[in-house]
C-alpha cells in the first residue's frame, strides 16, 4: 500500500470530497463553454484513479458545476455512475450555498473533513466561504485554459511558467494545498489528513 494511501487510512478519516466537473474531472483545461460545442469526455489525468480510491476508502464524492445540463452531462459520461451529479444551484459562485447544497445531497451531517478539489477561482473561493479543505489544480483548470495537446506542446520552461503563475494565483485566494493534476490528489489529501491530526482548521 502506497504510503500516502497509508497516511489517510491512520489520519481522520475524510467526510466527503467535492470536485469541480469542467477543469477538474473532465475538460483538460476548463474548454467548456456555453456558447460552443462540447468536447469529448475525457477524464483529467489521474481523475478515474483518484475516484477509485476514494471509493475503496468509502468516501462520498460528488462534482458540481455552473454550466448547464445540457453541457454537463454529456461530458460527464467518463465518471463512474457512483459519482453524485450535484443539483444546479441557483446562487451563484462564489457563494458557499452550492458547496453546502452538494454535501447535503450527500446526506454529509458535518464540514469536517469536507474537502473541495478544482481548477476554477470562483468555485474555489466558493469552497473557502463554506468552510471546506480545498486544493487547487494547477494545470489543468481555467488558469491555464490549454488542452493536453497544447499543454504538451509547451516547453519545459512554458509550462513552468504558467504552472507557476496559476499556483501563485490559486494560494493567492486562500486554498490550502495547489497540486498540478489529480494523479497527484492522494499525498495531497494525506497531507490534509495529517494537518487536521495536527488540530489544523480549514
Amino acid at each position: 500500500m502506497p504510503h500516502a494511501e497509508i497516511a489517510i487510512a491512520t489520519a481522520p478519516s475524510l467526510t466527503a470530497v467535492l470536485f469541480g466537473l469542467s477543469g477538474c474531472l473532465v475538460d483538460f483545461g476548463s474548454l467548456a463553454r456555453t456558447d460552443s460545442p462540447c468536447p469529448g469526455s475525457v477524464a483529467t489525468p489521474g481523475a478515474l484513479k483518484s475516484l477509485r480510491s476514494l471509493k475503496e476508502l468509502g468516501v462520498p464524492c460528488a462534482w458540481l458545476d455552473e454550466l448547464p445540463p445540457s453541457v454537463t452531462t454529456p461530458l460527464s459520461t467518463s465518471l463512474p455512475d457512483w459519482v453524485k451529479a450535484a443539483s444546479p444551484s441557483s446562487i451563484r459562485w462564489p457563494a458557499p450555498h452550492a458547496c453546502w447544497q452538494a454535501l447535503m445531497e450527500l446526506n454529509i451531517e458535518r464540514l469536517e473533513g469536507c474537502v473541495l478539489v478544482s481548477g476554477e477561482p470562483r468555485l474555489l473561493q466558493s469552497g473557502l466561504n463554506a468552510g471546506l479543505w480545498t486544493i487547487g489544480l494547477a494545470s489543468c483548470g481555467s488558469l491555464c485554459g490549454l488542452s493536453p495537446e497544447q499543454w504538451q506542446a509547451l516547453t519545459a520552461q512554458q509550462r513552468e511558467y504558467k504552472r507557476g503563475k496559476a499556483t501563485v494565483a490559486l494560494y493567492g485566494l486562500g486554498v490550502h494545498s495547489v497540486i498540478d493534476h489529480l494523479g497527484e490528489l492522494g499525498s495531497c489529501l494525506a497531507d490534509i489528513s495529517l494537518r487536521r491530526l495536527k488540530g489544523e482548521k480549514p
